[in-house]
This record gives C-alpha cells, structure tokens and sequence, in this order.
C-alpha cells in the first residue's frame, strides 16, 4: 500500500475511486433496501407453514433495514424434502433468500431418510415458532366432541398424508396407540391438500397444525362440518405432557388416550412418540439463512426478528393468527434448534423400525 502511495495522483485516485466503490457494498451486506427477498416454503400453498410465513412477511419486512418485499415462494414435494434440498444447493448467502421448515422437514432428517440431502447444521437458525395441533374428524362418524372419543372405535377412518417419516407419523402413530386403524392415503403436497381432502369427504379423520387449524378449520368447526377431539399438547419445563394453551378446552393426546382406555398410556411407544412431539413442535416452524451467511447479515436477521415479536402490536395478533406461543430468537433460537434437530438413539430406533414394518419404510 505504501507503494502505490508513491505512485501517480492518477493512479492514487484511482485506487480511492476503487475503494468508494467498494466502500458501500460491504456497508450495505445487511441493508436491504430496494431489494426482494425469497422466503422458500418447501410445501403446497394452503397449509400451516404457508399460513404462517404470510402471517411474518409483513413483521420481517418491516423490521429488517431497508423494509424489503418479501415473496413467499412454495415448492412442494417429498413432504418438504424436495424444496429443502433444491433451497440447500441454490441459495446463495446474500441475506436475499431464506427457508421455512416445518416439522415435516425435521422428521425425515432426524430419522435418516435416504432421500434427504440437507444438513440442518449448515444452516443458520434465525428464529423459531413453537406450535401445536388439533386432531378432528367428521361429524358423519357420529362424534360431538371428546366425550364420544369411544364412539371411534369399530369405525373405518381414512387419512390424507404427505408421507410417513413426515410429521404425519405423530397423527399415524397416535392412531394406531389409540388402537383406532386407519387407512393412511399417501401423497399429499402439504397438510392443506389434506385439509381439502377431509372437506371433499374423501377422508373421515384430519389434522392441522395451530395456524392452519385457526384460519382454515375454526371455520368448519363453527359451520358443524368438523369435531375437534385432541391436541398433541405442550410441555412444561420438567418435560411433562400438558394441555395446549391455545386449546386448553381440548384434551392433549395423553388425556384422550386414558378417556378411550381407562388407563395413561405408557411403554416405549409413548416414550417415542413423546421425543418426536418434543422435537417436532417446541421448535415446529423455523427461519433459515444458508451456510456460508456472513456473521453481518445473520446478525442483521436475528436483530429484526427479535424486533418484529417485540413490536407493540405483534403478541396480539400473533396470538390470533398462530396460537398462544412464545417466538423464539437470539441464542433460544440456536439453543432450540439443537432440542429440535436431536431424538434419542432408543426412540430413533424404535420409530424407524415402526415406519419399516408398518408403511415398508426403508433407511
């Protein structure tokens, strides 16, 4: 550097020109103003995660520096496994594109599904959303409510889902400790495409996650074309099973068991099925930067999401559109994701021998 000082004023200008021009790229790496980013759904458009990244677009874009558009783009396909590989492999990490995953993404990771090709551990959690879900049926079955939870059985039920290391193996798992068969109909895009298929009636017996279930399913509960029965419930901080917050008029899981049974359930299927709800709903929904992000831009993120959930008029709303959870970000964020992306050894087992033997599942 010294050298070229000692060079000509035109040559010394034009390395200050240089260097102005360089100037406002690196200040700008975390400003965003005038720009697009894609926030890349890896499920059909009309479910939970579709619901509830529309919900964020407008907190995000707010809070970030530059108030950017945000598109939500869909890529359904491989319950999420499709638009998460294709999202790892394309992304650059400009802060101009993120990922929504959902349990669904997580499961078949953690479970080591063959056709995953992410590495959760790359990425860059930038916040998180815990939620829960509502198991319903249709009235045709004769069910008012919890009470008739007996009613089901000797009952035919159908259910429409993505595939079977998706978070659909919590409802399918759920069912079958019920000791309630069901016909499980493959396939679905997204938990929205499931939705549509109970409405159609091609299916007796469905599930939602919060944010979908208030915006989509409230709707036909109040119009008598659908019975809410049980929710997966939440966990407190000694890990034990209680009601869901949002729902607390709805039994969790574990209470609608003992109403059908008479007895808790317990054993190693419940102690799975326990891990699985812990790991795919305390952190269900969350936000991705790609890997090689750097440390301005993560930090720029994390500060405008906390800004967002921090907002005066964020709680309310939140509540109204994605159930009563606690956001998550900053370093709960990273410490939620680790919760989230780990199952026991003893439950991964048991789960993918479960999956195996009864859908032929191979690892």
């Amino acid at each position: 550097m010294r050298a070229q000082m000692h060079t000509t004023i035109l040559a010394g200008a034009a390395v200050l020109g240089a260097a102005a021009l360089m100037a406002p790229q690196v200040a700008g790496a975390a400003d965003f103003s005038g720009k697009t980013i894609t926030w890349t759904i890896p499920f059909g458009a009309g479910g939970g995660s579709s619901a509830w990244a529309r919900f964020y677009v407008p907190h995000l874009s707010k809070a970030l520096p530059g108030n950017p558009n945000i598109v939500v783009k869909n890529i359904p396909g491989g319950g999420s496994t499709k638009g998460a590989n294709l999202w790892a492999t394309r992304a650059k990490p400009t802060g101009l594109e993120i990922l929504g995953t959902s349990g669904s993404t997580q499961f078949p990771y953690l479970l080591g599904d063959r056709r995953v090709k992410y590495e959760y551990k790359d990425w860059h959690v930038v916040m998180g959303t815990p939620t829960g879900g509502v198991v319903y049926v249709s009235p045709k079955l004769g069910l008012k409510g919890p009470q008739d939870l007996k009613k089901l059985r000797g009952k035919s039920l159908k259910y429409a889902a993505q595939r079977a290391t998706s978070l659909d193996l919590v409802p399918l798992l759920s069912l079958e400790m019920m000791g309630l068969p069901v016909k499980a109909v493959f396939g679905m895009k997204s938990r929205g495409a499931g939705r549509l298929a109970f409405e159609r009636g091609e299916v007796s017996i469905d599930y939602q996650t919060s944010s979908a279930y208030i915006k989509r399913v409230v709707p036909l509960v109040k119009a008598g074309k659908a019975v809410p029965l049980w929710t997966w419930g939440t966990f407190d901080a000694k890990g034990n099973l209680q009601r869901d917050p949002t729902f607390p008029e709805l039994p969790h899981w574990a209470e609608a068991y003992e109403m059908m049974h008479g007895k808790k359930p317990k054993g190693p299927a419940f102690a799975a099925w326990k891990s699985f709800v812990a790991a795919g709903f305390g952190m269900q929904k969350m936000v991705f930067l790609p890997k090689g992000t750097s440390k301005d831009i993560i930090d720029t993120w994390r500060k405008a999401a906390a800004k967002a959930v921090s907002a005066p008029d964020f709680a309310k709303e939140a509540e109204k559109r994605l159930g009563k959870y606690e956001q998550v970000t900053g370093q709960a964020a990273v410490e939620g994701l680790k919760t989230a992306i780990t199952v026991s050894p003893k439950a991964k087992a048991w789960v993918r021998n479960w999956l195996t033997k009864k859908y032929k599942v191979k690892f």
